[in-house]
């Protein structure tokens, strides 16, 4: 077996490392885990993760990434793949009841946030991540518009503007209330598209 470059073995590491953090994270919460924990926990030196990120605010940040890229790609593979629209809302329907409200991954959203709420580099990072999550879901909802041959009733911009806040709502309340439905977010979409009930 061959054996890896300096920078597939360092990729690797750091791969090792997220998926670690990740696990922590969402299991012991943000604040609760520390670096060495991490570092014990995926067999490395805490000078290795420092190796790979400059702390653990920014070891977060890539935790936070590889959930949000997961969750993009369930999201468009779930709106994309069918070819009826009625299908298409199923499947986002049935996405939206399984992972939003995410208690783990909610939860760590809220705490890492409001442990960055005094940290402008830290704001600015998170800031861009969320305007490239909402341009991804801009095009996605002009794309859907432009194949179903439909005018939004509002800019794609304003569009996924609505439904990320209304997402993240109701991820919120769900935490408390498991139970509240995400419907909400099916009907929005339906208005948006101005599609029938």
């Amino acid at each position: 077996m061959a054996r890896l470059s300096r920078a597939e073995s360092q990729e690797r590491t750091r791969e090792r490392l997220v998926a670690t953090a990740r696990q922590l994270f969402l299991r012991d919460g943000y604040s609760a885990t520390s670096l060495s924990d991490v570092a014990e926990a995926a067999g490395y030196s805490k000078g290795a993760v420092y190796s790979n990120f400059r702390s653990k605010d920014h070891l977060c940040l890539a935790v936070l990434d590889d959930i949000r890229a997961e969750q993009l790609t369930l999201l468009t593979d779930s709106v994309m793949r069918d070819a009826r629209i009625d299908d298409r809302l199923a499947s986002f329907a049935a996405w939206g009841e399984e992972h939003i409200g995410d208690e783990a991954w909610t939860t760590l959203e809220v705490e890492f946030l409001t442990s960055a709420r005094h940290d402008d580099e830290l704001r600015s990072e998170i800031a861009a991540r969320a305007a490239m999550i909402h341009e991804m879901l801009a095009q996605l909802l002009d794309a859907l518009a432009q194949e179903l041959g439909v005018a939004p009733a509002m800019p794609a911009d304003q569009a996924a503007r609505t439904l990320l806040g209304l997402g993240i709502g109701l991820g919120v309340q769900r935490i408390a209330d498991p139970t509240i439905p995400t419907a909400a977010l099916t009907d929005t979409l339906r208005l948006i598209l101005r599609l029938p009930d």
